[in-house]
């Protein structure tokens, strides 16, 4: 054997070798690799695990109730069509010194049909106005509303964001000098966005069911009340074009009253009672009663030639008391279930020259059912 082949022999040996101990190193490598995925793997599940208990726990505590007068929610989904009505009003007035003046303002009562799902403490529709479908609407902006509500035994929270139309219509009005009425005359210049939300608790929760006459996901067995306690924040932007108004009423309109956009946002302070009266077998009527104290924070925008400007703000604050009210009254056999509930709102501002109060309600018409019975409740 020459010493060529002697180096060609070395260096197949040197080089299998090398392979050899890279792939020695490759497998180590991914057996590494498996183990700490494994690992990772493994703490992962064991925190969703560990997680989904800790969620499942606290689900119980905020629906903890008293069996003897509250039966239990048996089923993880609710399908429901509903009926709605909503109704609104706006009064503005202002001072000067040619006197006081007021403008109300009010659609027609418009009604809605809406589609909504449940998942437990989540309830999420969609409605629309009726007269879409026949083409009401055909030259006016259209009323859109949307809404998600969450309710247990202790808490309830409802976001909520509405548009009206372009409907409204002149109600009533004072401190005018007009010789023809203008009263229900159609008034196009006045527009309204509401958004918002409701949070509340309730003391009694564990004998006194809020969801069970406004949400359908419980049935209150025995009559009982609570005393209740919340907070609700809401925004409103209101546009108001005063050079629409009948021309009697806009050549006579002081300045105060002359601006374009209010927007304000009011946070309060709710503190009220509620009581649900058990008449008849699965049948529940309730009233409650929350006056609130409301902060208000206001943003007008002035267009006025008298100002000397053309767009003024004038940041506006003040704390006045608001009312929430809630009535309903409802059936429920825990599968189905058939009712009706109101909730009005009113929302007052005053300042020594302008006022300003909203007032809305909804009147609601339901029919639904629950379906996929719980775990716990299907051998029942």
């Amino acid at each position: 054997m020459n010493a060529r082949t002697l180096c060609l022999l070395c260096i197949l040996i040197l080089y299998f070798s090398a392979a050899c101990a890279q792939e020695i190193k490759n497998d180590t490598l991914m057996q590494d690799n498996k183990r700490v995925l494994i690992t990772l793997t493994d703490g992962i599940a064991t925190t969703v695990r560990h997680t989904g208990r800790k969620i499942r726990k606290v689900g119980k505590e905020f629906n903890a109730i008293d069996t003897t007068f509250i039966s239990p929610n048996l089923y993880n989904l609710a399908f429901m069509l509903e009926h709605s009505s909503w109704y609104e009003h706006y009064r503005l007035g202002g001072n000067s010194d040619n006197g006081a003046q007021n403008l109300n303002f009010a659609p027609n009562a418009n009604f809605k049909l809406g589609v909504y799902f449940g998942w437990r403490w989540i309830f999420l529709g969609y409605s629309f106005d009726v007269k879409d479908i026949f083409g009401g609407h055909k030259n006016k902006s259209k009323k859109t509303e949307m809404a998600l509500n969450l309710y247990s035994s202790k808490f309830g929270v409802d976001l909520y964001w509405r548009k009206t139309g372009s409907d409204f219509k002149i109600r009533s009005y004072s401190g005018f000098d007009l010789s023809n009425s203008v009263k229900n005359q159609d008034f196009d210049g006045f527009q309204s966005k509401i958004k918002g939300l409701n949070a509340y608790w309730i003391f009694n929760y564990k004998r006194f069911s809020y969801p069970a006459a406004y949400s359908q996901s419980t049935n209150q067995r025995k009559s009982a009340g609570s005393f209740m306690a919340g907070f609700s924040y809401s925004q409103h932007n209101i546009s108001f074009d005063w050079k629409k108004l009948p021309e009697g009423i806009r050549q006579q309109l002081n300045s105060t009253l002359r601006f374009n956009r209010v927007k304000y946002s009011d946070y309060s302070i709710n503190v009220g009672y509620g009581y649900n009266w058990v008449f008849a077998k699965n049948c529940v009527a309730n009233f409650s009663l929350l006056p609130a104290i409301g902060f208000k924070k206001s943003k007008i925008d002035d267009n006025n030639p008298e100002s000397g400007s053309e767009v003024k703000h004038n940041w506006i604050k003040d704390i006045n008391f608001d009312l929430i009210t809630r009535a309903g009254v409802v059936y429920n056999d825990s599968k189905y279930f058939v009712g009706a509930s109101l909730v009005a709102h009113t929302y007052d501002y005053k300042k020594e020259n302008f006022s300003l109060t909203n007032f809305f309600g909804t009147l609601r018409v339901y029919v639904g059912f629950n379906f996929w019975k719980k775990k716990e409740y299907r051998n029942k």
